[in-house]
């Protein structure tokens, strides 16, 4: 009779959310695809874009535009980092780029091996 303040049966649910295997505050054992999604990263973006006056660093474009617009910001690792916590937490090794640039240019580059 559950919903009636008894206990399920069945004992608790699942948890939907995905349990990371390696601790809290772990940086080097976490993946680089989950450190976009901290605070950390979007305190360190934002310092980026402040830094870089939220202009194209490639292009001299401002970036203002909202998300997915062609001249809204990225901020791009001008080094790859794949999976290099050093390199990807970096200030100098970031720059902000226009989200136009960064999906062609940039992409075409590290496809080509030529970054």
């Amino acid at each position: 009779m559950s919903g009636r303040g008894l206990p399920s049966r069945l004992g608790a649910p699942a948890s939907r959310l995905r349990k990371s295997a390696a601790p809290k505050g772990d940086d080097k054992a976490r993946r680089s695809k989950d450190w976009l999604n901290t605070a950390r990263w979007q305190r360190l973006r934002m310092k980026v874009l402040e830094r870089d006056q939220f202009i194209c660093r490639q292009t001299g474009v401002m970036l203002i535009g909202k998300y997915p617009a062609p001249n809204s910001p990225v901020v791009d690792h001008i080094k790859p980092h794949r999976g290099n916590p050093d390199l990807f937490w970096d200030e100098e090794n970031l720059q902000s780029v226009s989200k136009e640039w960064h999906d062609a240019e940039k992409q075409s580059l590290e496809r080509r091996g030529l970054v």
